[in-house]
């Protein structure tokens, strides 16, 4: 019992199979419990080329600068787009921001726009038409990869596996194609399309999976020339690092628009920080070693990979040093400083956030503590978010006061939001490994920012298997918490956010997996809200002392195979972040298109 109880909190995780024996329902968003590849869109009515690109009336190309864009991008959200599609709009509109200069704005009646619908399928012209264009995003599409891949056709981008030399690299069987459907697999010459000087990139947000348009369900319609990357084509987690590259080298990108500061204190001069003149000790750059590795290169190499410390093992007890950014210049009031730290030392040592703003002088001086955090028995790396709320430029500063060590690494500052909530389940692999379909994890209660208790149920070894093995199921449940008597029920219009986090340094090479629900008015099996009070219609957890209710999500959430082969497990942490945050404002968005003289 206590062993479970640990479990929910991220404190340790179990080395055997772990069951819940008191099972509140899960359900899957997808019935048969997968999303058929939406971008195929088979059986849709539309004018379609290679599955999702729109055919305008006269086609035009990639290579030809006059459907570039111009920022921001006037957008429309039709009315007829299911909710949740628009909430997975902004997010894909975030990450554009976040990793690139392309940037969105409301429509204002300019002449150029693209208005989102929802149509029969996922679909979107190539380039700007320059006259305003439709996005489909029917049933299925509200996935934030697939409206990245929409969004790159809107700006200019064809599937990889359209590429001039793509025969050097993949193999396509038309043999193996639906009859019919053969032009779905063309390829275009090198003044028709440009590769932005780019090598093929099989982990392509824009590459088909194996089995597209095939014919017979276990015969794929494309195999990849070296076979490790047969599992990878035709993913849905995020942008690859190849296509944030090509997206930048289009658009002359001089850098993203959100993203302020990153530093993994891999070079000496770590990236620009400066150390207090008036301190008692220095935080120090330090090389990792066994036992006190850092976190950029953790589980890849021994005895490399830089973080900073401050220790005063050998100096005076609780002594401080303060380490400082440079200066910074905001855009938005709105902050995230996400870092990776461990404390090895006494209860008493502590971490402080400060943020120093201008003083009205033009000088950055004046001082505001943020968030203090606190030693505890765990020696581990953990993650970190402290909100910010800055309008002004500034630095932020960590403050070590110690009586043994403290170390950060890792470090990214975007202006975004922070998760609501962070789950943090410890060795993971091992929970893999000894997992059964009945293995259950349930979340601590968490609280959304209105007030709502809520928890997420991860199924490490799901009942869904495909060509590539093994998934993860992610739930998403309420839980009944201390404000549910002011709360409003049903929980309606509420966007719950799952995201499993790849743990990458570089923010920008982040392909988190993520996936999106939206609270409404259905029903359960016996005729109550899903989702009310889970007081009322859930099923009491004695190990919390909550109900919970039944549970909706994704029993394919993530592959094994994915989490065992970039940076989802680093440290053996699977690191999961929820949002679950009101969108009744997207209700009605659409706006009359103006008509141009």
């Amino acid at each position: 019992m206590m062993e479970r109880a640990l479990l929910w909190f991220g404190l340790v995780a179990l080395a055997t199979s772990f069951t819940i024996p008191v099972s509140p329902k899960v359900h899957e968003v997808y019935e048969n419990g997968e999303d058929e590849n939406p971008i195929q869109n088979l059986g849709s009515d539309a004018d379609l080329l290679e599955g999702d690109i729109l055919i305008p009336e006269g086609r035009n190309a990639m290579i030809d600068k006059r459907y570039r864009w111009k920022f921001p991008i006037p957008f429309i959200l039709g009315d007829d787009l299911d909710l949740n599609a628009k909430g997975c709009v902004h997010q894909a509109f975030e990450m554009y921001r976040l990793k690139s200069c392309i940037d969105f704005k409301p429509y204002e009646g300019e002449k150029t726009f693209i208005k989102f619908e929802k149509r029969g399928g996922c679909f979107s012209n190539v380039g700007d038409q320059q006259t305003g264009q439709i996005l489909s995003l029917g049933p299925g599409c509200d996935h934030k990869a697939v409206i990245e891949h929409e969004l790159l056709h809107a700006l200019g981008f064809y599937h990889e596996q359209s590429r001039t030399d793509r025969d050097d690299y993949v193999d396509i069987w038309l043999n193996q194609v639906t009859p019919g459907l053969e032009n779905n697999f063309n390829k275009y010459s090198d003044d028709y399309i440009t590769d932005q000087n780019t090598a093929y990139d099989y982990e392509s947000v824009m590459h088909y999976r194996p089995f597209s348009f095939n014919k017979n369900e276990s015969v794929p319609t494309i195999t990849t020339k070296i076979p490790e990357f047969y599992n990878i084509i035709g993913q849905y987690l995020d942008f690859s690092e190849m296509d944030t590259l090509r997206l930048n080298r289009m658009y002359n990108c001089s850098g993203p628009l959100t993203l302020l500061d990153q530093c993994a204190f891999e070079y000496t001069s770590i990236c620009g920080m400066i150390q207090a003149s008036s301190d008692d000790a220095d935080w120090v750059h330090t090389k990792s070693s066994v036992g006190a590795e850092d976190h950029t290169l953790l589980g890849r190499c021994r005895d490399a990979g830089y973080f900073m410390h401050f220790s005063t093992m050998t100096g005076k007890p609780l002594e401080s040093a303060l380490l400082e950014s440079r200066t910074l210049y905001p855009k938005r009031k709105l902050q995230c400083l996400q870092f990776f730290y461990k404390m090895t030392g006494s209860s008493t040592d502590r971490l402080v956030i400060w943020v120093k703003t201008d003083d009205g002088t033009g000088t950055v001086r004046r001082m505001k503590k943020i968030h203090t955090f606190y030693a505890d028995s765990d020696h581990t790396w953990k993650i970190a978010h402290v909100p910010m709320e800055v309008g002004m430029k500034f630095r932020y500063s960590f403050q070590a006061a110690s009586a043994g060590g403290i170390y950060i690494d890792d470090i990214s500052l975007t202006e975004t939001r922070c998760p609501n909530a962070v789950w943090r389940i410890q060795n993971f692999s091992k929970i893999m490994e000894t997992a059964n379909n009945s293995t259950a994890i349930d979340s601590p209660r968490f609280y959304s920012p209105e007030g709502y208790g809520y928890g997420v149920r991860v199924m490490p070894l799901s009942s869904y298997t495909d060509y590539t093995g093994n998934y993860v199921g992610l739930y998403f449940h309420l839980v009944s918490g201390d404000n549910d008597v002011v709360m409003q029920w049903p929980a309606v219009n509420r966007q719950a956010t799952l995201v499993v986090m790849d743990q990458d340094p570089d923010i920008k090479l982040r392909m988190s997996s993520a996936r999106s629900l939206t609270t409404d008015m259905r029903k359960t099996s016996d005729g109550q809200l899903f989702w009310d009070n889970p007081s009322k219609v859930g099923t009491y957890d004695p190990f919390c002392g909550c109900y919970r209710s039944e549970s909706w999500g994704w029993r394919n959430f993530i592959k094994h195979f994915d989490l065992k082969r970039r940076n989802y497990l680093k440290n053996d942490d699977l690191i999961i972040f929820i949002d679950f945050e009101d969108i009744t404002s997207l209700i009605k968005t659409e706006v009359p298109i103006k008509p141009q003289e």
